[in-house]
């Protein structure tokens, strides 16, 4: 099991870095509350971006964005919600929006990395 927790764990640093790079201001990691996790929460242009991170070493059992249902996004948006009534000060009156990244290769450190913005 650790193995496969550092493989997770080395996506959610490669998707954090990406966000980075890519302007966005990593607010929270790893964050829990009774109703779940969120992997990163992050803020970019005056939005609050939930972010789910799914890595993958292949997509033999289906691309990391098929674990993404309509239950898992209705889930996230609750985390959302949870995470700015716990972090007014950082959410303020934002906009809430989801997105996913989903890394695929044998290593997460130069795999491929897609990112899929505003998931309603």
């Amino acid at each position: 099991m650790a193995a496969k927790d550092d493989f997770g764990r080395a996506g959610e640093d490669r998707a954090a870095l990406h966000l980075s790079t890519h302007g966005y201001r990593v607010l929270d990691r790893n964050w829990r509350c009774s109703q779940g996790e969120i992997d990163i929460v992050a803020e970019t242009a005056g939005t609050i971006c939930v972010v789910e991170v799914k890595t993958r070493r292949s997509i033999a059992f289906g691309h990391p964005f098929d674990a993404v249902d309509d239950r898992k996004r209705e889930r996230l948006w609750r985390l959302g919600y949870a995470w700015c009534r716990t972090h007014p000060e950082l959410a303020g009156n934002r906009m809430l929006r989801l997105e996913v990244i989903g890394i695929v290769g044998p290593d997460p450190v130069d795999a491929v990395l897609e990112h899929l913005m505003d998931l309603r």
